[in-house]
């Protein structure tokens, strides 16, 4: 904790951090980004008050205190999602805290956010897609490793896995099902169809595979058998696209938003791809309709005679 912190703030901070994981089910990244963003808020503000401060006055705090911390950070650099994101965790912050005092944090939780245009995500084509996969088998000249790299890029794009979520994988999933029972953010599970494509793939690095794959080790292990690093998968997918001249944008996390765009192109109900991608937030998955409609004008322009 910065020194900047009473000893009575870090005590709330510290709860409040506990309460995010014990009641909320917070993960982990979550949980500390949350604690890095609300410790610098506290920070300043004790600083712009003149020195460490107790909860009293830090909960007294009014728009002007919000503006001149603001000011502060975009003088610091810090971007507009950033800070936006900031906010976020230090309204939470403000509610719990309000609630346990019983003190009216109104004016602080209605304080806007900076506005800012959210990143839309950046798919792949579904050639694209394959021929990543293909150039992936190439690449290494160990057959199991070759084969474990394209069982991994193959979870990401055949069932919409978050690297963490592919990495994370026990060895008791394989022979793979029919289905994927998959621990996300948060630890909220869900269920994912496996195509048999998929299964393939993983059941060709699990026969290659030079080390035992068996219930509580990592599915996906590293050339000395220790789990798979999600950097090892980065590097993988950065010196294909390079080969095959992607964008820079194609990376393991796109195959994921690659998996959910061609799926809503194909028809897909916006309700089903969220259960498959395990968002909390309909508004998340939405993010993909606006790609999808963003596909649609870039047609429309190509081949409209007034889109020239």
């Amino acid at each position: 904790m910065s020194f900047h912190l009473s000893p009575a703030v870090q005590d709330a901070l510290e709860a409040w951090l506990k309460h995010l994981k014990a009641v909320e089910n917070r993960a982990e990244n979550t949980i500390r980004a949350y604690c890095q963003d609300v410790t610098g808020f506290l920070a300043f503000q004790s600083t712009h008050l003149g020195g460490p401060q107790g909860l009293p006055p830090l909960l007294a705090l009014n728009i002007s205190d919000m503006r001149a911390w603001v000011a502060s950070e975009r003088h610091r650099g810090v971007s507009t999602r950033s800070l936006a994101r900031a906010l976020s965790a230090v309204k939470r912050f403000y509610l719990w805290l309000g609630g346990r005092q019983g003190v009216d944090v109104s004016a602080l939780v209605t304080f806007r956010s900076p506005k800012f245009r959210p990143k839309l995500p950046r798919p792949v084509t579904s050639d694209a897609a394959r021929a990543l996969i293909e150039t992936v088998d190439v690449q290494h000249d160990t057959s199991w490793i070759a084969a474990r790299d394209v069982a991994v890029i193959t979870l990401l794009y055949g069932c919409g896995l978050r690297i963490s979520e592919a990495l994370g994988l026990d060895g008791a999933v394989h022979p793979m099902a029919e289905s994927l029972r998959v621990l996300g953010k948060g630890d909220k599970e869900r269920l994912v169809p496996v195509l048999p494509i998929v299964r393939e793939a993983v059941t060709r690095y699990v026969t290659l595979c030079p080390y035992d794959i068996t219930e509580g080790g990592a599915l996906f292990r590293g050339a000395r058998g220790g789990k798979l690093n999600p950097r090892l998968i980065s590097g993988i997918v950065a010196q294909a696209r390079m080969q095959l001249g992607l964008p820079a944008s194609t990376t393991p996390h796109a195959m994921r938003h690659s998996f959910a765009t061609h799926l809503l192109e194909a028809g897909g109900d916006l309700r089903a791809i969220q259960e498959l991608l395990g968002h909390k937030s309909l508004s998340t998955t939405q993010a993909y309709t606006a790609v999808d409609s963003a596909r649609l004008m870039d047609v429309y322009r190509a081949a409209h005679p007034h889109g020239q």
